[in-house]
């Protein structure tokens, strides 16, 4: 049966890709890094009472998907809401990395995969 992600569990995922990430992405992460927070995902966060998300920048959030184990970049516009739910199955060294990139090329967001379709 699925349980949803620890925050201890996450914290450990976290602390892995910090080790790893070379001086410039480390940087960028320290300054977008939150204490990981639930937030509500109308679609399919109700199960596991949210999605944990860790950092913020501008209007975007990256969060982790524990149903697909992966992390994930979303558009909120309320804060403690994720307005787009995706099923990436991404590390967080990838995701920090599209969204550093993104930042400093103008170029948009690397695409993400949408919910599966039953069918």
């Amino acid at each position: 049966m699925w349980q949803p992600i620890t925050v201890s569990e996450l914290h450990t995922e976290i602390q892995k890709t910090e080790h790893g990430l070379t001086e410039g992405l480390l940087r960028f992460w320290e300054i977008i890094k939150i204490t990981p927070e639930k937030w509500h995902e109308k679609s399919y966060g109700n199960e596991g009472d949210g999605f944990w998300v860790v950092a913020i920048f501008g209007k975007k959030v990256i969060w982790y998907n524990d149903i697909e184990d992966g992390f994930n970049i979303s558009v909120y516009t309320k804060y403690g809401e994720i307005d787009e739910y995706w099923c990436d199955q991404n590390e967080l060294r990838w995701v920090v990395t599209n969204l550093f990139n993104a930042l400093l090329t103008g170029n948009k967001i690397i695409s993400r995969g949408g919910p599966e379709k039953l069918g």
